[in-house]
């Protein structure tokens, strides 16, 4: 097979095989795979509406990899996807104790939160969105590593770039000149910025909030987005989002 000859998997994301080789080492099961058209990176970030844990355990690392379609990599398709694997079995924490990490997905289209541990759902219950007709974006939010003594969680967010992809579903006429002007629009907004927006403007009940703190440990993941749950999320799967 030529070096330059790309390989599917499950027939949506080709990778060439250098970089599926690079990539094959890099990850292990378990890790959060993020798949853009352009670049993206994890920030910083801190909110008063990101869940705060309610005791500590200890830390684990995050397993997050974000992997953009860029020139190490044969992009194959016309959407954006977020994948969101979260482990199969436990990871440890503490030598002694056992977490799983909970995956949460807040969805504009169907104003619903659902929770999954592992890849056991949990829970799924209504919320209120302000302005709901009005785009949320996607932004995948990772729990990173407890601090103050398990008081708090540090926080990263991944926002998932929205101008190329509508410039994709354009005109051919569209696609032509304005493609930088779109690409430096989106970009022109800090992730963390659209993200807080986001998150301001959804709310939750306070006893689902309790929960899911109860729930909280370090690589934990916080999905928000305007689309709904992709056919692809099995219950071998954690939450798979396509952002079409």
């Amino acid at each position: 097979m030529s070096a330059h000859r790309p390989i599917s998997t499950r027939g949506c994301i080709r990778l060439t095989n250098g970089f599926a080789a690079r990539l094959w080492h890099l990850t292990k099961r378990g890790t959060r795979v993020i798949i853009a058209y352009d670049d993206v990176q994890p920030v910083e970030i801190t909110h008063p509406h990101l869940f705060k844990p309610n005791a500590a355990s200890g830390s684990i690392e995050s397993p997050t990899a974000a992997v953009p379609a860029n020139s190490n990599m044969t992009p194959a398709t016309t959407h954006e996807a977020a994948t969101l694997q979260a482990p199969a079995s436990a990871l440890t924490g503490v030598a002694s104790q056992k977490v799983v990490p909970i995956s949460v997905f807040v969805s504009r289209k169907l104003h619903k939160l659902f929770v999954r541990r592992g890849f056991t759902p949990l829970f799924d219950v209504p919320v209120k969105i302000q302005n709901p007709e009005e785009p949320l974006g996607t932004h995948v939010f990772t729990a990173m590593e407890f601090q103050n003594v398990g008081a708090a969680m540090r926080w990263t967010v991944v926002s998932m770039p929205e101008g190329l992809h509508r410039m994709s579903r354009g005109s051919a006429k569209q696609r032509e000149a304005p493609a930088k002007q779109i690409i430096e629009s989106t970009l022109s907004v800090p992730s963390s910025d659209k993200a807080n927006t986001a998150l301001d403007r959804i709310e939750l009940p306070l006893d689902v909030v309790e929960r899911i703190s109860e729930l909280l440990t370090p690589a934990s993941s916080l999905v928000i987005s305007d689309y709904g749950i992709s056919h692809e999320t099995r219950k071998d799967t954690d939450f798979i989002v396509v952002t079409q």
